[in-house]
Protein backbone atom coordinates (compact mmCIF):
# COMPACT_ATOMS: atom_id res chain seq x y z
CA UNK A 1 0.00 0.00 0.00
CA UNK A 2 2.35 2.12 0.89
CA UNK A 3 4.41 1.67 -2.43
CA UNK A 4 0.88 2.70 -4.13
CA UNK A 5 1.02 6.04 -2.38
CA UNK A 6 4.34 6.80 -2.98
CA UNK A 7 4.03 6.33 -6.91
CA UNK A 8 0.75 8.09 -6.41
CA UNK A 9 2.47 10.86 -5.01
CA UNK A 10 5.16 11.08 -7.13
CA UNK A 11 3.21 11.20 -9.93
CA UNK A 12 1.17 14.15 -8.80
CA UNK A 13 4.08 15.93 -7.67
CA UNK A 14 5.34 15.03 -11.61
CA UNK A 15 2.27 16.92 -13.12
CA UNK A 16 2.40 20.40 -11.09
CA UNK A 17 6.06 20.13 -11.96
CA UNK A 18 5.20 19.92 -15.17
CA UNK A 19 2.61 22.91 -14.59
CA UNK A 20 5.34 25.08 -13.01
CA UNK A 21 7.48 24.46 -15.75
CA UNK A 22 5.60 25.75 -18.49
CA UNK A 23 4.64 28.84 -15.77
CA UNK A 24 8.04 30.32 -16.15
CA UNK A 25 8.04 30.05 -19.50
CA UNK A 26 4.86 31.61 -19.38
CA UNK A 27 6.15 34.59 -16.62
CA UNK A 28 8.47 35.67 -19.25
CA UNK A 29 5.75 36.88 -21.76
CA UNK A 30 7.93 38.26 -25.16
CA UNK A 31 10.96 36.98 -23.93
CA UNK A 32 14.02 38.39 -21.82
CA UNK A 33 14.80 41.16 -24.45
CA UNK A 34 11.26 42.24 -24.77
CA UNK A 35 11.62 42.76 -21.05
CA UNK A 36 14.63 44.29 -21.18
CA UNK A 37 13.80 46.84 -23.98
CA UNK A 38 10.55 47.75 -21.38
CA UNK A 39 12.93 48.71 -18.55
CA UNK A 40 14.79 50.73 -20.88
CA UNK A 41 12.21 52.92 -21.83
CA UNK A 42 11.41 53.47 -17.53
CA UNK A 43 8.57 50.64 -17.63
CA UNK A 44 8.05 48.08 -15.38
CA UNK A 45 6.40 45.15 -16.92
CA UNK A 46 2.98 43.75 -16.37
CA UNK A 47 4.07 41.20 -13.37
CA UNK A 48 6.12 44.12 -12.26
CA UNK A 49 3.07 46.73 -12.09
CA UNK A 50 0.82 44.12 -10.41
CA UNK A 51 3.69 42.74 -7.67
CA UNK A 52 4.09 46.61 -6.94
CA UNK A 53 0.51 47.20 -6.95
CA UNK A 54 -0.53 44.51 -4.50
CA UNK A 55 -0.57 44.41 -0.86
CA UNK A 56 2.94 42.00 0.45
CA UNK A 57 1.42 40.21 2.83
CA UNK A 58 -2.12 38.84 1.05
CA UNK A 59 -2.70 36.28 -2.06
CA UNK A 60 -2.87 37.30 -5.44
CA UNK A 61 -4.68 34.85 -7.09
CA UNK A 62 -3.83 34.88 -10.88
CA UNK A 63 -6.71 34.03 -14.15
CA UNK A 64 -5.83 32.77 -17.19
CA UNK A 65 -1.70 32.36 -17.23
CA UNK A 66 -2.62 29.16 -19.76
CA UNK A 67 -4.50 31.49 -22.29
CA UNK A 68 -3.87 31.07 -25.26
CA UNK A 69 -1.59 28.34 -24.56
CA UNK A 70 -0.14 26.35 -27.78
CA UNK A 71 -3.21 28.13 -29.36
CA UNK A 72 -1.15 30.38 -31.52
CA UNK A 73 2.54 28.74 -32.65
CA UNK A 74 2.48 30.26 -36.17
CA UNK A 75 2.04 33.65 -35.19
CA UNK A 76 4.90 32.64 -32.65
CA UNK A 77 2.52 32.41 -29.58
CA UNK A 78 0.61 34.33 -27.16
CA UNK A 79 1.78 33.91 -23.85
CA UNK A 80 -1.31 34.52 -20.88
CA UNK A 81 -2.99 35.60 -23.80
CA UNK A 82 -1.29 39.07 -24.02
CA UNK A 83 -2.03 39.84 -20.60
CA UNK A 84 -1.52 39.64 -16.95
CA UNK A 85 -4.74 39.27 -14.75
CA UNK A 86 -6.13 37.78 -11.68
CA UNK A 87 -7.62 39.50 -8.02
CA UNK A 88 -5.25 40.52 -5.57
CA UNK A 89 -5.95 42.97 -2.38
CA UNK A 90 -4.55 46.98 -2.99
CA UNK A 91 -4.64 49.08 0.47
CA UNK A 92 -6.59 45.80 2.33
CA UNK A 93 -9.14 45.79 -0.47
CA UNK A 94 -9.99 42.64 -2.67
CA UNK A 95 -10.03 43.57 -6.41
CA UNK A 96 -9.43 42.38 -9.87
CA UNK A 97 -6.09 43.85 -11.61
CA UNK A 98 -5.82 43.48 -15.74
CA UNK A 99 -2.37 44.40 -16.93
CA UNK A 100 -1.22 44.38 -20.55
CA UNK A 101 1.52 42.41 -21.51
CA UNK A 102 3.65 44.98 -24.16
CA UNK A 103 6.33 42.54 -23.74
CA UNK A 104 3.74 40.17 -26.37
CA UNK A 105 3.29 41.24 -29.56
CA UNK A 106 3.10 45.34 -28.15
CA UNK A 107 0.21 44.21 -25.73
CA UNK A 108 -1.82 43.22 -29.25
CA UNK A 109 -5.52 41.37 -28.55
CA UNK A 110 -5.43 38.65 -30.15
CA UNK A 111 -9.17 36.15 -30.04
CA UNK A 112 -8.39 34.92 -26.51
CA UNK A 113 -6.99 38.28 -25.32
CA UNK A 114 -10.97 39.43 -25.50
CA UNK A 115 -12.34 36.52 -24.32
CA UNK A 116 -9.66 36.83 -20.58
CA UNK A 117 -10.37 40.66 -20.48
CA UNK A 118 -14.34 39.77 -20.81
CA UNK A 119 -13.77 36.90 -18.18
CA UNK A 120 -12.08 39.39 -16.01
CA UNK A 121 -14.70 41.97 -16.53
CA UNK A 122 -17.34 39.02 -15.65
CA UNK A 123 -15.51 38.35 -12.42
CA UNK A 124 -15.63 42.49 -11.15
CA UNK A 125 -19.25 42.63 -12.28
CA UNK A 126 -20.79 39.18 -10.33
CA UNK A 127 -18.50 40.18 -7.23
CA UNK A 128 -19.25 43.29 -7.32
CA UNK A 129 -15.14 44.16 -7.03
CA UNK A 130 -12.81 46.99 -8.06
CA UNK A 131 -11.24 46.97 -11.23
CA UNK A 132 -8.10 48.31 -12.09
CA UNK A 133 -6.84 48.38 -15.74
CA UNK A 134 -3.08 48.83 -16.34
CA UNK A 135 -3.47 50.10 -20.19
CA UNK A 136 0.12 49.32 -22.56
CA UNK A 137 -1.57 47.98 -25.45
CA UNK A 138 -1.15 48.47 -29.27
CA UNK A 139 -4.65 47.75 -29.69
CA UNK A 140 -6.36 44.63 -32.29
CA UNK A 141 -4.03 42.24 -33.93
CA UNK A 142 -4.77 42.90 -37.28
CA UNK A 143 -3.91 39.66 -38.43
CA UNK A 144 -6.56 38.62 -36.90
CA UNK A 145 -8.95 40.95 -36.98
CA UNK A 146 -11.97 39.32 -38.09
CA UNK A 147 -11.75 37.19 -34.93
CA UNK A 148 -11.79 39.87 -32.38
CA UNK A 149 -13.52 43.07 -33.72
CA UNK A 150 -17.70 42.44 -34.68
CA UNK A 151 -18.94 39.87 -32.30
CA UNK A 152 -20.97 40.02 -28.82
CA UNK A 153 -18.19 38.13 -26.89
CA UNK A 154 -15.70 40.73 -28.96
CA UNK A 155 -13.19 43.64 -28.24
CA UNK A 156 -16.44 46.08 -28.59
CA UNK A 157 -18.27 44.40 -25.32
CA UNK A 158 -15.34 45.64 -23.28
CA UNK A 159 -16.60 48.82 -23.75
CA UNK A 160 -20.20 47.97 -23.26
CA UNK A 161 -19.26 46.52 -20.27
CA UNK A 162 -17.59 49.98 -18.80
CA UNK A 163 -20.73 51.53 -19.06
CA UNK A 164 -22.96 49.02 -17.78
CA UNK A 165 -20.69 48.19 -14.83
CA UNK A 166 -20.26 51.77 -14.03
CA UNK A 167 -24.23 51.95 -13.58
CA UNK A 168 -24.22 49.64 -11.20
CA UNK A 169 -21.44 51.29 -9.02
CA UNK A 170 -18.25 49.01 -9.49
CA UNK A 171 -15.56 51.23 -9.37
CA UNK A 172 -13.05 51.31 -12.48
CA UNK A 173 -9.75 52.34 -12.46
CA UNK A 174 -7.70 52.82 -15.53
CA UNK A 175 -3.66 53.62 -15.44
CA UNK A 176 -2.28 54.44 -19.20
CA UNK A 177 1.50 53.55 -19.23
CA UNK A 178 1.69 52.76 -22.53
CA UNK A 179 0.45 53.16 -26.15
CA UNK A 180 -4.00 53.43 -26.01
CA UNK A 181 -5.44 53.41 -29.60
CA UNK A 182 -8.21 53.22 -31.37
CA UNK A 183 -10.94 51.84 -30.25
CA UNK A 184 -9.06 50.81 -27.19
CA UNK A 185 -8.74 54.67 -25.92
CA UNK A 186 -12.57 54.23 -24.77
CA UNK A 187 -11.74 51.47 -21.80
CA UNK A 188 -9.67 54.52 -19.94
CA UNK A 189 -12.09 57.55 -20.66
CA UNK A 190 -15.09 55.01 -19.64
CA UNK A 191 -13.74 54.28 -16.20
CA UNK A 192 -13.78 56.52 -12.99
CA UNK A 193 -10.68 57.86 -12.99
CA UNK A 194 -7.61 58.01 -15.31
CA UNK A 195 -4.00 58.52 -14.73
CA UNK A 196 -1.23 58.57 -16.86
CA UNK A 197 2.51 58.30 -17.26
CA UNK A 198 4.57 61.07 -18.92
CA UNK A 199 6.21 60.43 -22.30
CA UNK A 200 5.19 56.81 -22.07
CA UNK A 201 1.24 57.02 -21.97
CA UNK A 202 -0.75 58.16 -24.79
CA UNK A 203 -4.33 58.00 -25.71
CA UNK A 204 -5.83 58.63 -29.47
CA UNK A 205 -8.65 57.20 -31.62
CA UNK A 206 -5.54 57.23 -34.66
CA UNK A 207 -1.66 57.80 -34.33
CA UNK A 208 0.90 60.44 -36.14
CA UNK A 209 1.08 58.36 -38.95
CA UNK A 210 -2.60 57.44 -39.61
CA UNK A 211 -3.18 61.08 -39.09
CA UNK A 212 -0.61 62.24 -41.29
CA UNK A 213 -2.16 59.77 -44.10
CA UNK A 214 -5.84 60.89 -42.97
CA UNK A 215 -5.76 64.29 -42.98
CA UNK A 216 -2.16 65.98 -43.72
CA UNK A 217 -1.13 66.81 -39.93
CA UNK A 218 2.03 66.72 -39.07
CA UNK A 219 2.32 66.08 -35.23
CA UNK A 220 3.89 63.39 -32.84
CA UNK A 221 2.17 61.09 -30.65
CA UNK A 222 2.99 62.91 -27.03
CA UNK A 223 1.63 65.94 -28.19
CA UNK A 224 -1.42 64.20 -29.97
CA UNK A 225 -2.22 62.10 -27.56
CA UNK A 226 0.05 62.18 -24.39
CA UNK A 227 -0.41 62.51 -20.65
CA UNK A 228 0.46 66.54 -20.64
CA UNK A 229 -2.19 66.69 -23.81
CA UNK A 230 -4.87 64.87 -21.46
CA UNK A 231 -4.56 66.38 -18.37
CA UNK A 232 -3.72 70.40 -19.24
CA UNK A 233 -5.63 70.41 -22.55
CA UNK A 234 -8.27 68.16 -23.49
CA UNK A 235 -9.38 67.08 -19.71
CA UNK A 236 -9.55 63.43 -20.82
CA UNK A 237 -6.99 62.42 -18.39
CA UNK A 238 -7.32 62.85 -14.42
CA UNK A 239 -3.78 62.99 -13.03
CA UNK A 240 -0.41 62.99 -14.61
CA UNK A 241 3.28 60.93 -12.93
CA UNK A 242 6.33 60.97 -14.51
CA UNK A 243 7.52 57.17 -13.45
CA UNK A 244 4.90 54.47 -13.01
CA UNK A 245 5.90 53.80 -9.62
CA UNK A 246 4.19 57.12 -8.44
CA UNK A 247 1.06 56.00 -10.96
CA UNK A 248 0.84 52.92 -9.23
CA UNK A 249 1.01 54.42 -5.61
CA UNK A 250 -1.75 56.54 -6.46
CA UNK A 251 -3.91 53.93 -7.35
CA UNK A 252 -2.97 52.80 -3.98
CA UNK A 253 -4.12 55.89 -2.30
CA UNK A 254 -7.73 55.85 -4.47
CA UNK A 255 -8.29 52.39 -3.71
CA UNK A 256 -7.59 53.11 -0.20
CA UNK A 257 -10.44 55.47 0.20
CA UNK A 258 -13.09 53.41 -1.28
CA UNK A 259 -15.99 53.45 1.12
CA UNK A 260 -16.97 50.06 2.66
CA UNK A 261 -20.27 48.31 0.36
CA UNK A 262 -23.21 46.02 1.49
CA UNK A 263 -21.73 42.37 2.00
CA UNK A 264 -24.14 39.36 1.20
CA UNK A 265 -23.32 37.72 4.20
CA UNK A 266 -22.11 34.16 3.88
CA UNK A 267 -21.19 32.93 6.96
CA UNK A 268 -17.44 33.16 8.70
CA UNK A 269 -16.23 32.00 11.50
CA UNK A 270 -12.68 31.75 13.13
CA UNK A 271 -10.32 29.41 10.56
CA UNK A 272 -9.24 25.74 11.87
CA UNK A 273 -6.61 24.43 9.59
CA UNK A 274 -7.24 20.59 8.71
CA UNK A 275 -6.36 18.00 11.26
CA UNK A 276 -5.59 15.78 7.82
CA UNK A 277 -1.92 16.75 6.67
CA UNK A 278 -3.13 18.67 3.33
CA UNK A 279 0.16 17.58 1.32
CA UNK A 280 -1.07 13.95 1.80
CA UNK A 281 -3.65 14.93 -1.17
CA UNK A 282 -0.60 13.95 -3.19
CA UNK A 283 -0.89 10.36 -2.79
CA UNK A 284 -4.91 10.02 -2.66
CA UNK A 285 -5.44 10.59 -6.15
CA UNK A 286 -4.40 6.97 -8.04
CA UNK A 287 -1.71 7.18 -10.92
CA UNK A 288 -3.28 8.09 -14.05
CA UNK A 289 -6.88 8.57 -12.38
CA UNK A 290 -6.77 4.75 -12.92
CA UNK A 291 -8.24 3.45 -9.93
CA UNK A 292 -11.07 4.02 -7.58
CA UNK A 293 -10.11 6.47 -4.14
CA UNK A 294 -12.08 7.88 -1.45
CA UNK A 295 -12.66 11.47 -1.83
CA UNK A 296 -13.87 11.75 1.97
CA UNK A 297 -10.25 11.64 1.97
CA UNK A 298 -9.36 14.70 -0.09
CA UNK A 299 -12.33 16.87 1.79
CA UNK A 300 -11.22 16.02 4.77
CA UNK A 301 -7.78 17.44 3.77
CA UNK A 302 -9.17 20.71 2.41
CA UNK A 303 -12.04 21.71 5.14
CA UNK A 304 -11.62 23.16 8.67
CA UNK A 305 -10.48 20.42 11.66
CA UNK A 306 -11.46 17.69 8.82
CA UNK A 307 -14.95 17.68 9.82
CA UNK A 308 -17.89 17.29 7.11
CA UNK A 309 -20.91 16.60 8.08
CA UNK A 310 -22.38 14.22 5.13
CA UNK A 311 -25.93 14.63 3.40
CA UNK A 312 -27.89 11.53 3.27
CA UNK A 313 -24.66 9.71 3.57
CA UNK A 314 -26.23 6.31 2.89
CA UNK A 315 -28.04 7.02 -0.37
CA UNK A 316 -26.94 8.04 -3.74
CA UNK A 317 -23.43 6.94 -2.84
CA UNK A 318 -21.47 8.29 -6.21
CA UNK A 319 -22.20 11.75 -4.97
CA UNK A 320 -20.99 12.98 -1.32
CA UNK A 321 -22.97 15.61 -0.11
CA UNK A 322 -22.65 17.66 2.99
CA UNK A 323 -21.83 21.15 5.26
CA UNK A 324 -18.47 22.02 5.96
CA UNK A 325 -16.07 24.79 6.72
CA UNK A 326 -13.12 26.24 4.49
CA UNK A 327 -10.76 28.96 6.53
CA UNK A 328 -13.70 29.78 8.29
CA UNK A 329 -16.60 29.73 5.11
CA UNK A 330 -19.61 27.69 5.60
CA UNK A 331 -19.94 25.75 2.67
CA UNK A 332 -21.91 22.81 0.64
CA UNK A 333 -19.94 20.20 -0.83
CA UNK A 334 -21.27 18.35 -3.87
CA UNK A 335 -18.30 16.07 -5.26
CA UNK A 336 -18.29 12.82 -7.02
CA UNK A 337 -17.13 9.44 -5.11
CA UNK A 338 -14.76 7.51 -7.18
CA UNK A 339 -15.00 4.39 -4.80
CA UNK A 340 -17.25 1.31 -5.96
CA UNK A 341 -20.18 1.19 -3.50
CA UNK A 342 -23.05 -0.76 -2.64
CA UNK A 343 -26.68 0.55 -3.24
CA UNK A 344 -29.63 0.33 -0.75
CA UNK A 345 -30.76 -2.74 -2.63
CA UNK A 346 -27.28 -4.51 -2.36
CA UNK A 347 -26.52 -3.87 -6.20
CA UNK A 348 -22.60 -2.52 -6.98
CA UNK A 349 -22.49 1.04 -8.06
CA UNK A 350 -19.47 2.38 -10.39
CA UNK A 351 -17.65 4.72 -8.84
CA UNK A 352 -17.78 8.71 -10.48
CA UNK A 353 -21.01 7.75 -12.52
CA UNK A 354 -23.93 9.50 -11.32
CA UNK A 355 -27.01 7.70 -10.48
CA UNK A 356 -30.61 8.27 -10.19
CA UNK A 357 -30.05 8.59 -6.83
CA UNK A 358 -27.10 10.47 -6.42
CA UNK A 359 -28.58 13.03 -9.16
CA UNK A 360 -31.66 12.95 -6.60
CA UNK A 361 -29.43 13.10 -3.33
CA UNK A 362 -27.18 16.28 -5.21
CA UNK A 363 -30.56 18.42 -6.47
CA UNK A 364 -32.18 18.58 -3.11
CA UNK A 365 -29.11 19.46 -1.32
CA UNK A 366 -28.41 21.98 -3.84
CA UNK A 367 -31.68 23.37 -3.40
CA UNK A 368 -31.09 23.37 0.74
CA UNK A 369 -28.11 25.93 0.46
CA UNK A 370 -29.88 27.78 -1.63
CA UNK A 371 -32.37 28.39 1.02
CA UNK A 372 -29.84 28.87 3.60
CA UNK A 373 -27.61 31.13 1.66
CA UNK A 374 -24.50 28.85 2.08
CA UNK A 375 -21.86 29.08 -1.03
CA UNK A 376 -21.46 25.22 -2.84
CA UNK A 377 -18.09 23.96 -3.97
CA UNK A 378 -18.38 21.28 -6.72
CA UNK A 379 -15.29 18.94 -6.71
CA UNK A 380 -15.26 17.12 -10.56
CA UNK A 381 -14.43 13.82 -11.04
CA UNK A 382 -17.33 12.53 -13.30
CA UNK A 383 -17.96 9.93 -15.97
CA UNK A 384 -20.79 11.00 -16.49
CA UNK A 385 -24.49 9.44 -16.26
CA UNK A 386 -25.17 6.03 -15.89
CA UNK A 387 -26.37 4.32 -19.38
CA UNK A 388 -28.55 1.40 -20.21
CA UNK A 389 -32.10 -0.14 -20.47
CA UNK A 390 -32.06 -0.33 -16.36
CA UNK A 391 -31.21 3.41 -16.04
CA UNK A 392 -33.12 4.71 -18.71
CA UNK A 393 -36.18 2.83 -17.35
CA UNK A 394 -35.92 4.21 -13.91
CA UNK A 395 -35.51 7.73 -15.55
CA UNK A 396 -31.85 8.29 -15.21
CA UNK A 397 -32.38 11.56 -17.77
CA UNK A 398 -35.49 12.70 -15.62
CA UNK A 399 -33.37 12.32 -13.09
CA UNK A 400 -30.55 14.21 -14.35
CA UNK A 401 -32.51 16.68 -15.59
CA UNK A 402 -33.88 18.01 -12.32
CA UNK A 403 -30.00 17.96 -10.76
CA UNK A 404 -29.19 20.34 -13.90
CA UNK A 405 -32.38 22.41 -13.04
CA UNK A 406 -31.13 23.15 -9.61
CA UNK A 407 -27.20 23.67 -10.79
CA UNK A 408 -28.80 26.27 -13.56
CA UNK A 409 -30.77 28.05 -10.94
CA UNK A 410 -28.56 28.04 -8.24
CA UNK A 411 -28.00 31.65 -6.91
CA UNK A 412 -25.43 31.06 -4.08
CA UNK A 413 -21.70 31.05 -5.52
CA UNK A 414 -20.95 28.29 -7.43
CA UNK A 415 -16.68 27.41 -7.12
CA UNK A 416 -15.92 24.19 -9.26
CA UNK A 417 -12.74 22.30 -9.00
CA UNK A 418 -11.91 20.04 -10.93
CA UNK A 419 -9.99 17.02 -9.95
CA UNK A 420 -9.91 14.53 -12.41
CA UNK A 421 -12.42 13.35 -15.09
CA UNK A 422 -15.14 15.75 -16.21
CA UNK A 423 -16.98 14.08 -19.08
CA UNK A 424 -20.40 14.53 -21.11
CA UNK A 425 -23.32 15.64 -19.16
CA UNK A 426 -21.31 15.05 -15.66
CA UNK A 427 -19.68 18.50 -16.37
CA UNK A 428 -22.81 20.38 -16.93
CA UNK A 429 -24.40 18.68 -13.82
CA UNK A 430 -21.61 19.03 -11.26
CA UNK A 431 -21.80 23.00 -12.63
CA UNK A 432 -18.78 22.96 -15.67
CA UNK A 433 -18.10 26.03 -17.44
CA UNK A 434 -21.70 26.40 -19.24
CA UNK A 435 -23.55 26.78 -15.38
CA UNK A 436 -21.62 29.81 -14.57
CA UNK A 437 -19.15 29.18 -11.48
CA UNK A 438 -18.39 32.40 -9.86
CA UNK A 439 -14.88 30.48 -10.50
CA UNK A 440 -13.53 27.30 -12.00
CA UNK A 441 -10.20 25.42 -11.42
CA UNK A 442 -8.43 22.75 -12.57
CA UNK A 443 -6.18 20.74 -11.01
CA UNK A 444 -2.70 19.23 -13.40
CA UNK A 445 -4.83 15.99 -13.16
CA UNK A 446 -8.06 17.25 -15.09
CA UNK A 447 -9.85 15.52 -18.44
CA UNK A 448 -12.62 17.57 -19.90
CA UNK A 449 -14.19 16.10 -22.93
CA UNK A 450 -17.27 14.77 -24.51
CA UNK A 451 -15.69 11.57 -23.01
CA UNK A 452 -12.44 10.29 -22.32
CA UNK A 453 -9.36 10.31 -25.11
CA UNK A 454 -9.47 6.05 -25.86
CA UNK A 455 -13.70 5.38 -25.52
CA UNK A 456 -13.88 8.82 -27.75
CA UNK A 457 -11.09 7.33 -30.41
CA UNK A 458 -12.65 3.98 -30.31
CA UNK A 459 -15.79 5.50 -31.61
CA UNK A 460 -14.66 7.55 -34.34
CA UNK A 461 -12.02 4.57 -35.16
CA UNK A 462 -15.43 2.07 -35.70
CA UNK A 463 -17.21 5.09 -38.12
CA UNK A 464 -14.24 5.95 -40.12
CA UNK A 465 -13.18 2.44 -40.34
CA UNK A 466 -16.86 1.76 -41.54
CA UNK A 467 -16.99 4.21 -44.02
CA UNK A 468 -13.75 3.18 -45.92
CA UNK A 469 -15.01 -0.26 -46.32
CA UNK A 470 -18.20 1.12 -47.44
CA UNK A 471 -16.07 2.56 -50.44
CA UNK A 472 -14.72 -0.61 -50.94
CA UNK A 473 -11.50 0.00 -49.25
CA UNK A 474 -9.69 -2.72 -47.20
CA UNK A 475 -8.31 -2.33 -43.76
CA UNK A 476 -5.30 -4.30 -42.77
CA UNK A 477 -5.37 -4.44 -38.43
CA UNK A 478 -1.78 -2.65 -38.49
CA UNK A 479 -3.40 0.40 -40.44
CA UNK A 480 -6.48 -0.12 -38.05
CA UNK A 481 -3.73 0.02 -35.09
CA UNK A 482 -2.30 3.15 -36.32
CA UNK A 483 -5.14 5.22 -37.11
CA UNK A 484 -6.16 4.16 -33.60
CA UNK A 485 -3.27 5.59 -32.06
CA UNK A 486 -3.26 8.83 -33.93
CA UNK A 487 -6.91 9.59 -33.51
CA UNK A 488 -6.37 8.47 -29.03
CA UNK A 489 -3.29 11.28 -29.39
CA UNK A 490 -5.02 13.68 -30.43
CA UNK A 491 -8.03 12.92 -28.10
CA UNK A 492 -5.68 12.64 -25.16
CA UNK A 493 -4.24 16.06 -25.93
CA UNK A 494 -7.58 18.00 -26.50
CA UNK A 495 -9.09 16.33 -22.81
CA UNK A 496 -6.19 17.98 -20.65
CA UNK A 497 -6.29 20.74 -18.61
CA UNK A 498 -3.50 22.82 -20.30
CA UNK A 499 -5.92 22.34 -23.37
CA UNK A 500 -8.91 23.32 -21.41
CA UNK A 501 -7.01 26.37 -19.47
CA UNK A 502 -6.09 27.99 -23.31
CA UNK A 503 -9.73 28.60 -23.81
CA UNK A 504 -10.55 29.60 -20.70
CA UNK A 505 -12.84 26.65 -19.94
CA UNK A 506 -11.55 26.46 -16.19
CA UNK A 507 -9.74 30.00 -15.07
CA UNK A 508 -6.55 28.24 -14.06
CA UNK A 509 -4.03 25.16 -13.15
CA UNK A 510 -3.96 25.20 -9.44
CA UNK A 511 -1.79 23.22 -7.06
CA UNK A 512 -3.87 20.63 -5.29
CA UNK A 513 -2.12 21.80 -2.32
CA UNK A 514 -3.19 25.50 -2.72
CA UNK A 515 -7.03 24.10 -2.98
CA UNK A 516 -8.11 25.76 0.21
CA UNK A 517 -6.70 28.75 -0.27
CA UNK A 518 -8.07 29.11 -3.72
CA UNK A 519 -11.94 28.67 -2.57
CA UNK A 520 -11.84 30.75 0.45
CA UNK A 521 -10.57 33.40 -1.95
CA UNK A 522 -13.28 32.82 -4.09
CA UNK A 523 -15.62 32.77 -1.36
CA UNK A 524 -14.18 36.34 0.27
CA UNK A 525 -14.77 37.67 -3.56
CA UNK A 526 -18.43 36.75 -3.81
CA UNK A 527 -19.02 37.93 -0.43
CA UNK A 528 -18.82 41.23 -1.65
CA UNK A 529 -21.79 40.60 -4.09
CA UNK A 530 -24.51 42.63 -1.97
CA UNK A 531 -27.82 41.07 -2.71
CA UNK A 532 -28.61 37.60 -3.74
CA UNK A 533 -31.68 36.98 -5.75
CA UNK A 534 -34.56 34.60 -4.78
CA UNK A 535 -34.10 30.62 -5.32
CA UNK A 536 -36.56 29.94 -7.98
CA UNK A 537 -36.59 26.38 -10.11
CA UNK A 538 -38.45 26.21 -13.54
CA UNK A 539 -40.65 23.29 -14.50
CA UNK A 540 -39.41 19.37 -14.00
CA UNK A 541 -40.61 15.73 -14.19
CA UNK A 542 -40.70 14.24 -10.20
Amino acid sequence: MNLELNRNEDWMKLKWSEVRQHLAKIKMGGGKSSIEKQHQKNKLTARERIEFLCDANKPFIEIGAFAGFEMYEAEGGCPAGGTVAGIGYISGKQCVIVANDQTVKAGAWFPITGKKNLRMQEIAAENNLPIIYLVDSAGVYLPMQDEIFPDKEHFGRIFRNNAKMSANGITQIAAVMGACVAGGAYLPIMSDETLMVENNGSIFLAGSYLVKAAIGEDIDNETLGGAVTHTEISGIADYKFKTEEECLTQIKKIVSKLGEQPKAGFDRIEAKQPTKKAEEIYSIMPEGNAKPYNMREIIERIVDDSEFDEFKQDYGKTILCGYARIDGWAVGIVANQRLIVKSKKGEMQMGGVIYNDSADKAARFIMNCNQKKIPLIFLQDVTGFMVGSRSEHSGIIKDGAKLVNAVANSVVPKITIVVGNSYGAGNYAMCGKAYDPRFIYAWPTAKIAVMGGEQAAKTMLQIQVATMKAKGKEVTPEEENALLEKLKSKYDKQTTAYYAAARLWVDEIIDPLQTRTIISEAINAANHQPKIAEFKTGVFQV
